[in-house]
C-alpha cells in the first residue's frame, strides 16, 4: 500500500452561490490541512479550475445561469476531465437526474444538502488519498 498524500498537497474547489455554504465548507476543508479556492457560479468555477487546476471540485448543481450540468459537461471535454467532481444538491433531485449525474465518469459522489462537515472531509480524504488530521 502507497504512503497517503499529505493534505495541503491537494487543492480543493468549492463552487456555490451561497456565501454561508461557501464559508462552512471552506473552514471546514482548511482545518483539514487542504488548500481551498471557491467560485459563486459556473463560470468563475471554469476560469478557477483552467487557472489553478484543483485536485478536487464541490460542486453545487443549482447555480444561477451557467449551472452544475453545464459545468460538468464542459469540464469533461478539456484538460480537467478527469477531476474528481463531487455534486452537492439543495433540492430535491428526482431518479433520472441523480442517475444521469452518477454515470458522468468525473463525477465521485452526490450530496444531498445540508452537508455534515465530517461527512465532507471523510469524502475528500478517502478520493484523494490523504491522511486525516490527528485528533488534537
Amino acid at each position: 500500500m502507497s504512503p497517503l498524500a499529505k493534505p495541503e498537497e491537494k487543492l480543493v474547489l468549492v463552487v456555490d452561490d451561497d456565501p454561508g455554504i461557501v464559508g462552512l465548507f471552506t473552514e471546514a476543508i482548511r482545518i483539514e490541512g487542504f488548500r481551498v479556492a471557491a467560485a459563486k457560479d459556473g463560470e468563475e468555477a471554469l476560469e478557477q479550475v483552467e487557472k489553478l487546476k484543483p485536485d478536487m471540485i464541490l460542486l453545487d448543481l443549482m447555480l444561477p445561469d451557467y449551472g452544475g450540468f453545464e459545468v460538468i459537461q464542459e469540464l469533461k471535454s478539456g484538460p480537467a476531465g478527469k477531476t474528481p467532481i463531487v455534486v452537492i444538491s439543495g433540492r430535491f433531485t428526482d431518479k433520472e437526474t441523480s442517475s444521469r449525474l452518477k454515470r458522468e465518469p468525473s463525477v465521485v459522489a452526490f450530496l444531498d444538502k445540508p452537508v455534515k462537515p465530517m461527512e465532507l472531509v471523510t469524502l475528500l480524504h478517502d478520493t484523494l488519498g490523504t491522511e486525516p488530521r490527528k485528533k488534537r
